[in-house]
């Protein structure tokens, strides 16, 4: 499998070694296989579907984002490729909106 390239600082692009983390100042709920997360700071509110709930829960605890892709590819038959855009682009979602943030 090929490393995805980038650091997620300065740019969209995102690495497997790039640690991500749900804000601690967002409220969440889930509601069966979905999240509803509220960003106290802008007062949105924005849902997940199944699989972004799966990536939030795993983001709860800060963690590299190639943790949360061999994760997710033990649980969903996808290949590696499409699993990674997928995930680059949730999480710079997630960041971009102030629901998550890359540590250090």
């Amino acid at each position: 499998m090929k490393t995805p390239e980038g650091r997620g600082r300065g740019g969209d692009a995102f690495g497997l070694d790039t640690i991500v983390q749900v804000r601690p100042d967002v409220l969440f709920r889930q509601l069966g296989d979905e999240v509803v997360a509220l960003d106290l700071q802008s007062g949105k509110y924005y849902g997940l579907n199944e699989v972004g709930s799966r990536v939030w829960d795993l983001l709860l605890t800060p963690r590299p984002l190639g943790d949360v892709q061999e994760a997710l590819l033990h649980e969903y038959d996808v290949p590696a490729g499409d699993l990674w855009r997928d995930l680059e682009s949730l999480v710079s979602e997630l960041v971009r909106h102030g629901l998550a943030e890359v540590r250090a």
